[in-house]
Parts: structure tokens; C-alpha cells; sequence
């Protein structure tokens, strides 16, 4: 079906919405619907009625989010496998009270399917949680329900599950491809072992694992608790039933988890006003090739983050060496040295007790099964006493695992999961290793003893070197106390709050080193910036930062909590702000949907008030000359790009490049390939001397009411990014003309286009190593300006 028949088909259902009555939410004997007619839930979140997938021509009765095109935001179908040919077909109440959709022939495609009906009073009722529901009308007893035959989509409240007395399953199945929504060959469902997990299949054979539930969440699953989701899983042993599902909170926004034809299951969700666009994903799996079900084989593991991402597990060896070596790694691994519980005693074996070897953030091997052990050593002794214990795992809420089977479908996480305990024998050769390791650590240690009480005294010379250049010979009481006010980190405490500076913590890389997430022992979150020795920023530009941003308490700038000097280590902890890009949703086709004129105003209006105050040079110099440029290509000024001449000028100029792309909707670097602008400032420049300049105002935002206010922004970011630091206005000035405070304007001269020159100048540089770049993001806690 083309897009404008489709649109038209949408606009159709939504004018009979409106005809048919926009309260209504029940089938009855006597009412049913046809095409083009529908039901909408009594809260208005969910739509059923009939609808074609994107690029066909059948017509099929489904469910989906009310004010949104079915193509995107179906959730349920009822004929999956034989659809409608024309638009005669029939959704209603059968005689024998099943829900049923027929069609022009009066051939039945579709039934609620449930036996002994003959007699009952029946009403079929959408709720508001996507529900279609089968009612005996008198006593309102629940006869059938769409949630118990799901297509794609894994809905709030919505159980998946196996009822083992009856065999039924309740299973997530996938469309054929995006224009056929019969059953494919993907599926999401619950497989009751000993540990409950959850289970993605292809055809007949696991695809995907989520690892065993233990309680709360899957461990399998890395970031399961940081999703603002109720998950449950109901598990009657008994009645032998199993059945998972989850909540959502309240009103908060939509949210559901779809599963593609390829098998991918995306975690989507729309926000309550923008019901229009498209989703947004917030996670989805598989996401690597180690994901995947058994990628490595029997007794391998998988780590994403290696080159080869197949490894043998210590103590064996691939099962077919020419096959591994060439990247075909099912058939797995094999043991190269034998238990000691599995050897026959002979006098060479005394002595050579079996071990652990443990293994950290690991997915739990499959085909778990539970021991009952009170504690990790009760599990690690019961393990190590049966000799046909391969490993075992510990977990509060699952408790003692065990595994007497193959290994298979490990995974090594870079954050999460649980520490696997592999039964090794010991070798003489690795307790002699070990104990070489003590004795050298307490070598160590007795070492840093004396290079610590060196530090100390070191210490104090740096401490008199920051008093003297801060404070000189005469000291200032006030500022003294101020800075004396700021909290001094310890080294370690720093090291302990971003796991030794780990490369999973690490936020970004900036020009004077790199930044990491990190978490006190008090719990609260923070930002280290830790300053390379080879950056280039001395101790005097070091205090300076710390002094001026200790000083500048704004709502709109991030915190300094304090600093560490310790070790030669020069390093600012900041507070820790979950921010999201400015461009993530500027520079984004769905998501600046979101950003109307107002907002991006006062996104405008609210950086206007932050730049200019950041320098790390003495607050009574004007200008100051660098021997590094330190930045982002695009938005450096000619005079910093080219001469290293910094002053708030600069900031200026980089203020009214992202003026003009807020305002643009493009970046200042997506030109130059149309060969007649290099740069967002170039065209800018040629549309304004044209007398033409709304053609660049992005069509989301060009509404004519706004128009007056638009070309002010654009004249002031215009008068920003000239080409002479001394044309540029001040930053206050630049508030006071966006406030209408100052009414006639300058006209602007010439703006720099210097990008491809920069441009290539960076590559030769880069060619030698004598040149490295920062990216200098902009960050918003929300789409709106403060």
C-alpha cells in the first residue's frame, strides 16, 4: 500500500472514531464493527479495528496505541494468518458467543476459539492496557483474552509463561516481515527448569538467554535494574505453572517490548506528548554476536570487547583446533588436565587437590540447577566434595548453583553479572607463582612505606608552591578560607570510586585528559577529571580552574566538590550530571520533533548565560596566548584556530555557531559536499546578503508567528561568529539584544569560513603526531532551557 493510501486509510479510521463514538469500547451481539469503523479504550491509550502493514494490501483486525499509525504501534492481530482480501470483513459476536472476524463471504478467518459457549451472554471490552477481553455479560466472569494469544509485542501486565499440567504455553511470536504478521520464526517465552529464564527461540532451538531469574531480575541481563520496571515472575511448583511478566508505573509514558522478524526484541517507548513520531528504543538484544545462544560451544566463552571473541575456559582446549583457528567455534572446548576426583590414585597425584577458578561478571552457563546451601561456602564445599560438581555460582537471592553437565552459552560481561567458580586441579607450578606474588607484595609494601613518607614530604612542598602562587606574599584572609572551604580527596578514595580508574567508567576523553563516572562510599555519584601528565596544563592553570570554578556557583554550570593533588596526580572532582547531548536530539530526525521555537529559545537564552565565564587563564588577563589548541573543529575561532589567541571573544564566536545550528536544525560541519559552502556560517552569510535568510530555519520550527524572533537570533548569531574579534559583541551584550533589550542591531560583517582550511591543517598534523583533538559537547538535563 503506497504512504498517501495509507495516511488516508488512517485519517478514515480516526473520522469513523469520531462517528462511531469516541467513548465506546465494546462489541456486543448486536453491535459489531466493520471497516472503516473502530473501538477505542475507555482511557483512550489503546484503538482496535482494522489496518494494513506497510507496504500491503490485506486488511487485518488488530490493536494499537490509540493516535498512532497502526504500522508502527500495532500490538496485536487477530487473523495473523489469513487476512482480509477487500474491505467487507466484519469483527462481532457469533451466535454461539465467541468473537469472531469474518469476512464478505461471511466465512469465518478468526475465533476467539472457546468451547461450551452456547448459552452465554457474551461482550467483548478493549481496556486500557491493550486487553481485548471476552465477557459472560451477566456475571462478568473473563472467557478469553488477547493477552493469552500475543503476536509480537510483550505488553505491561501481560503474562508469558508454561502451565506444565496442560502443556499450554503463552509465547511472544514474531511477524513473517514487516507486511506479514503471520506467525515467523522467532519467539519469547519461559522454560521451566530447575532456575526459571527466559528464552528467545529460533524455530525449535535457543536463540537467546537471559540468564536464571533470582528474584528480582534476570542475571543474565546487564542493566535489569536500572530499568524503571516492576518484574515479576509467578512460579507455582505445585500446579507446576511459571509465568513472567512486568509493570509500569503509572501514566508515565508508552512502553512495550517488540519483537522484530530478524529476532532483535527492542525495548521502545513513546513519551506522552509525542505520540506522533516514532519510538524511541531504550534497549534491545541480541546486541553482539555474544549473545547469541552458544556462540562459543561447550565449554567456551565470549567476550564482545576481545578481538577473537571465543576463548577456551582455563584448563581446556578447542575440540577441533583447524576449526577454531579459522573462527568456527560451536563445537567448543575440551579439558586438557583432568580432575584429581577423576584420576586413579598413583603416588605422582598425592597431594594435587582439585580448586576453583573463579571468573568475574560472567552470564551463568545454562541448565543451572539448585542446591540447597545456606551459604557461598556450604555451595563451594558441596561443589568441591561431589565429583560431579563442574562449577558452581552464589547468589543471595537464587542461592547455591551447581552444574554437573556441559558448560555452555557463557558470556563475559564489561559490567554486571555474577562470579562463576570453575573446579581446576591445583598446580604445584601455580602455587609457587603465587607464593612468589606474596612475598613480592610484601616487598611492595615495605617499599611504599618509605615512597609514601617521601610523598608526604613532597606533599608539603606542593602545598607551599600552591599558597605562594595563589595567595603570594600576602595572603588573603577571605580567599584563603574559601579555598581552604573546598574538600581535598584522597588519592585511593578516588581510585576505590572509579574502580581504578576503569575503562568501562571512563566518560570521555578532553584535551587535558580523561573524565570518569565514579561512586563514593556514601553513594553519591561524581565526575574525575584526571589530568594527564602530558597535557600541557601546569599546576598554575591547575589551581586557576580550581580557584575560578569554586567561585562560580551557577544553576546551569556542574559543581566542583574538590580536588586531589596527591601522587603528582592533579585531578577535579566535579558532581556527576546524567546529561543527554544537545545534538542528540537537534541534529536527530525524530527526536528534534520535540524541540519547538520556545524551547530551543530558551535553550539559546539559557547557554547565553554559562559562556564566556570558563577560562583557566588569571581573570585579569584579556587575552592569552596557548601553545595548545584544545577543541572542537567548527566551533573554534579563526584567531584561537589559527594563532592559539584565546580571550571571551572566542567563546563569542563558539556561542554563535551553536546559535545558528540550534536555530538551523544542521550542523556547522555537515556542509561542503555540495562543493558551494563549506560551512553552516558560509551559507548563512550568503542567505543573509541575499535578504533570503528564513530558507535556513528549520521547516520544524519556521512558523510565522515566531518569525521576528528567529531573524533576531540569527542577526545576533551572525554578529557572533565575526571574522575580527573586536566586531564580536560581549556576551552581555548578546543577552540583552536576544531580551529585546537592545533594539537596533548592527549589521554583521563577514563571518571566518575557515573549516576547510582547519580541516586540512588537522590532517597533515595528525599525519606527524604533533596534534590531538578534544570534543567539547554541550549538555541539557532536559529539552528546555533554564
Amino acid at each position: 500500500m503506497s504512504k498517501g493510501m495509507t495516511s488516508l486509510t488512517f485519517l478514515l479510521l480516526f473520522g469513523s472514531c469520531l462517528q462511531f463514538g469516541f467513548a465506546a469500547d465494546t462489541i456486543t451481539p448486536s453491535k459489531s464493527i466493520k471497516y472503516p469503523e473502530a473501538i477505542i479504550s475507555n482511557g483512550s491509550k489503546f484503538q482496535l479495528g482494522f489496518f494494513s502493514p506497510a507496504n500491503s494490501t490485506d486488511l487485518y483486525v488488530g490493536i494499537w496505541y490509540n493516535g498512532i499509525n497502526p504500522v508502527k504501534g500495532v500490538i496485536w492481530v487477530a487473523n495473523r494468518e489469513k487476512p482480509l482480501k477487500d474491505y467487507s470483513g466484519t469483527l462481532m459476536i457469533s451466535e454461539d458467543g465467541n468473537l469472531v472476524v469474518l469476512n464478505g463471504q461471511k466465512q469465518v478467518l478468526w475465533s476467539s476459539n472457546v468451547e461450551k459457549m452456547t448459552g452465554y451472554n457474551t461482550i467483548a471490552r478493549l481496556l486500557d492496557i491493550g486487553n481485548l477481553v471476552l465477557l459472560d455479560k451477566t456475571t462478568g466472569v473473563k472467557m478469553w483474552e488477547s493477552f493469552q494469544q500475543p503476536s509480537n509485542v510483550l505488553m505491561p501486565t501481560m503474562k508469558v509463561g508454561v502451565d506444565l499440567r496442560t502443556g499450554e504455553k503463552i509465547q511472544v511470536t514474531s511477524w513473517k516481515s514487516p507486511s506479514d504478521p503471520s506467525v515467523g520464526n522467532f519467539s519469547i517465552g519461559i522454560e521451566p527448569f530447575d532456575i526459571p529464564q527466559c528464552f528467545y527461540w529460533n524455530n525449535s532451538q535457543p536463540y537467546w538467554r537471559s540468564g536464571p531469574w533470582n528474584g528480582r531480575v534476570f542475571v543474565g541481563v546487564p542493566g535489569m535494574n536500572s530499568l524503571d520496571l516492576g518484574y515479576r515472575l509467578e512460579a507455582d511448583r505445585d500446579e507446576g505453572t511459571f509465568y513472567y511478566s512486568f509493570t509500569l508505573g503509572p501514566d508515565k509514558y508508552l512502553l512495550d517490548f517488540f519483537m522484530d522478524p530478524e529476532g532483535k526484541v527492542i525495548e521502545r517507548y513513546w513519551t506522552r506528548n509525542d505520540y506522533r513520531g516514532d519510538y524511541w528504543i531504550l534497549w534491545s538484544n541480541p546486541q553482539n554476536e555474544c549473545d547469541v545462544y552458544g556462540k562459543c560451544g561447550p565449554f567456551g566463552s565470549c567476550d564482545s570487547q576481545k578481538p577473537t571473541i571465543c576463548s577456551c575456559l582455563s584448563g581446556f582446549e578447542p575440540k577441533n583446533t583447524e576449526e577454531w583457528n579459522r573462527g568456527i567455534w560451536t563445537s567448543g572446548c575440551v579439558r586438557s588436565t583432568t580432575l584429581q576426583c577423576h584420576r586413579t590414585n598413583s603416588s605422582r597425584d598425592v597431594g594435587k587437590e582439585d580448586g576453583f577458578l573463579k571468573l568475574e561478571m560472567m552470564k551463568m552457563p545454562d541448565f543451572a540447577r539448585q542446591w540447597p546451601a545456606d551459604t557461598e561456602d556450604e555451595c563451594r564445599n558441596w561443589c568441591l566434595n561431589n565429583c560431579s560438581c563442574i562449577a558452581y555460582a552464589y547468589d543471595v537471592g537464587t542461592g547455591c548453583m551447581s552444574w554437573n553437565v556441559t558448560l555452555i552459552d557463557i558470556q563475559k560481561f564489561s559490567s554486571g553479572g555474577m562470579d562463576l567458580y570453575i573446579q581446576q586441579k591445583k598446580d604445584v607450578k601455580l602455587i609457587i607463582i603465587i607464593t612468589t606474588a606474596i612475598v613480592g607484595t610484601i616487598i611492595f609494601c615495605i617499599c611504599a612505606l618509605f615512597v609514601r613518607r617521601w610523598m608526604v614530604a613532597k606533599g608539603k612542598a606542593w602545598k607551599e608552591k600552591i599558597e605562594e602562587m595563589l595567595f603570594g606574599r600576602r595572603k588573603t584572609s577571605t580567599i584563603e578560607v574559601e579555598l581552604q572551604e573546598l574538600p581535598v580527596f584522597k588519592f585511593e578514595e578516588l581510585a576505590t570510586a572509579t574502580k581504578n580508574f576503569n575503562l568501562s567508567n571512563q566518560l570521555g576523553q578532553g584535551g587535558f585528559g580523561p573524565v570518569y563516572r565514579g561512586t563514593l562510599e556514601n553513594g553519591q555519584e561524581i565526575a574525575v577529571k584526571r589530568l594527564s601528565s602530558v597535557s600541557g596544563q601546569g599546576l598554575e592553570e591547575f589551581m586557576n580552574e580550581v580557584f575560578v570554578i569554586s567561585k562560580l556557583q551557577h544553576r546551569n554550570l556542574v559543581r566542583l566538590l574538590g580536588c586531589c593533588v596527591e601522587r603528582e596526580e592533579k585531578i577535579l572532582v566535579y558532581e556527576f550530571m546524567p546529561n543527554i547531548s544537545l545534538d542528540m536530539y537537534l541534529f536527530d530526525s525524530v527526536r528534534k520533533e520535540f524541540l519547538d521555537w520556545r524551547k530551543r529559545f530558551n535553550i539559546i537564552e539559557g547557554i547565553s548565560r554559562d559562556f564566556g565565564m570558563a577560562r583557566i587563564f588569571r581573570g585579569n588577563e584579556d587575552e592569552v596566548n596557548t601553545r595548545r589548541v584544545v577543541g572542537t573543529y567548527g566551533y573554534m575561532s579563526p584567531e584561537y584556530a589559527m594563532v592559539g589567541l584565546f580571550s571571551e571573544k572566542s567563546d563569542v564566536f563558539s556561542y554563535g555557531v551553536l546559535l545558528l545550528e540550534i536555530v538551523s536544525g544542521r550542523r556547522n560541519t555537515s556542509f561542503g559536499n555540495d562543493g558551494e559552502t563549506s560551512s553552516l556560517l558560509e551559507y548563512a552569510w550568503k542567505l543573509w546578503n541575499q535578504d533570503n535568510v528564513l530558507v535556513m530555519v528549520d521547516k520544524l520550527v519556521c512558523d510565522p508567528c515566531h518569525c521576528r524572533e528567529i531573524l533576531r537570533c540569527i542577526h545576533v548569531g551572525l554578529l557572533c561568529v565575526q571574522e575580527m574579534a573586536k566586531d564580536r559583541p560581549s556576551m552581555s551584550t548578546v543577552i540583552s539584544m536576544l531580551n529585546s533589550e537592545i533594539m537596533d542591531l548592527p549589521s554583521p560583517k563577514q563571518p571566518a569560513f575557515i573549516l576547510k582550511q582547519i580541516t586540512t591543517n588537522a590532517e597533515s598534523s595528525s599525519q606527524h603526531g604533533q596534534h590531538r583533538c578534544s570534543i567539547n559537547n554541550v549538555t541539557v538535563s532536559i529539552v528546555q532551557g533554564r
